[in-house]
């Protein structure tokens, strides 16, 4: 475990498995943008918008497609490049910055799935969030105000899909995006400072 080419092996890898998440990211957001033109955030218009877009629009399925991988291709990456990580660890500056940074994106990953749960509005979805909504009002003290603001302060309906369509479309991804090139940057960085650790060392 202690050998060097053992890190560099595995502090390589990670650097890869950062360029993959970036691709990914890159990915969802194009593919995210194509579908926003025929998606309509309500609660009786998103499934049909989106059935539309399978079965109307041309390779709309592909597209559609596509974005569900990406999606759940990030989450499988950022948690195995967590392990790689922390197996090759390197306590410096800029490993510190892509841990945090992969770590924040691997919550923002699964932050983007859990806002796309109800935005198909299908049944198995919708239930799904109901009870996710359960969890979420049962947190001490700010509970209920949480799922009021999700919510939009009643049922789940098109103030809700809207909401959440809103955090998946801009907040979420645009965050998902930045984190993906921090962590880039600094695994980058880190093999800048092997090489020259290296360079110096003969």
């Amino acid at each position: 475990m202690q050998n060097v080419s053992y890190g560099f092996v595995l502090r390589r890898l990670a650097t890869i498995l950062s360029v993959v998440v970036l691709s990914l990211c890159l990915t969802a957001a194009t593919t995210g943008i194509l579908l926003s033109f025929y998606y309509e955030p309500t609660a009786g218009g998103a499934y049909n918008s989106l059935q539309a877009i399978k079965s109307e629009i041309p390779n709309g399925w592909l597209i559609q497609r596509m974005h569900e991988i990406a999606g759940n291709g990030l989450i499988a990456v950022s948690l195995v490049q967590i392990v790689v990580m922390f197996l090759g660890e390197k306590f410096r500056p800029s490993w510190l910055t892509a841990w945090i940074s992969g770590i924040l994106l691997t919550l923002t990953a699964m932050a983007l799935s859990w806002t796309a749960m109800i935005l198909d509005w299908t049944q198995l979805g919708y239930w799904r969030f109901t009870i996710e909504l359960g969890t979420i009002e049962a947190i001490p003290v700010v509970g209920s105000l949480l799922r009021d603001i999700i919510t939009g302060g009643g049922a789940i309906n098109t103030t809700t899909v809207m909401h959440l369509y809103t955090l998946h479309s801009y907040v979420l991804s645009m965050g998902a995006m930045v984190l993906a090139l921090i962590h880039l940057g600094g695994l980058l960085l880190q093999e800048k400072e092997d090489k020259q650790a290296l360079l110096q060392s003969e």
